[in-house]
């Protein structure tokens, strides 16, 4: 069906409100294109999810007690025809691939929304994909040399999950608050930890902590 003869319907899942009006408006002016539901969390958006079947997913990286590629990863089996689009304040060249691996279909940042979103959108119903440039030529060449690139960073190696973790340590989380949250063992979250000083070349947990906490604060001035 073309984009002429129906009114796609969208669901925004990040736990801002401002941002989800801000998302609200900007869709809600194409004449082709409706908000049809908002999630500030994990849970609010699959209830959604099932019960909408919305053509599209908008998901940021970080929602409230929760990560979004979580979200992507159960999208199939949730809502099996919706597309999903992050949108996200997260460095993509940390973000980007993951969330594609994990099932979405674009990565914008937060940044670059307010020019961007309608373009992407557009592109994901479509059937294609939407990253930036920059992303989509590193993608290109690491499928080109079928090698990992030499320039990534210790931190994008970490798995997604030892990616969570390193997060809510620099959030100030304990380890056990964090086995609660992730609904893994104390000593899981310890094996994830020693995994995460490895592969960052951190030589203790109060390291570890520093460099954590250290990422949130930059991350959180972006």
């Amino acid at each position: 069906m073309s984009q002429e003869s129906q009114s796609f319907r969208i669901l925004v899942v990040d736990d801002h409100p401002i941002v989800r009006r801000g998302f609200a408006q900007l869709i809600n002016h194409e004449p082709d294109m409706a908000v049809c539901g908002e999630a500030e969390d994990l849970a609010e958006a699959a209830a959604a999810l099932e019960a909408i079947q919305p053509d599209l997913v908008i998901v940021d990286i970080m929602l409230k007690n929760a990560n979004g590629l979580e979200l992507l990863k159960r999208l199939p089996s949730l809502a099996p025809r919706t597309a999903a689009l992050v949108v996200s304040m997260h460095d993509e060249q940390i973000y980007a691939e993951r969330a594609l691996r994990a099932g979405a279909r674009g990565y914008v940042t937060k940044q670059e929304a307010d020019e961007v979103i309608v373009t992407a959108i557009r592109r994901v119903l479509d059937g294609g994909i939407y990253v930036s440039e920059r992303i989509n030529e590193r993608i290109l060449m690491s499928f080109a040399s079928n090698q990992p690139s030499a320039e990534i960073s210790p931190m994008e190696r970490l798995t997604d999950r030892e990616l969570e973790v390193f997060e809510l340590i620099g959030q100030g989380v304990t380890t056990r608050q964090i086995a609660e949250r992730l609904n893994i063992s104390i000593k899981t979250v310890e094996t994830y930890r020693a995994r995460i000083k490895e592969k960052m070349h951190l030589a203790s947990g109060a390291e570890l902590v520093q460099t954590s906490v250290e990422w949130a604060i930059k991350r959180s001035l972006t």
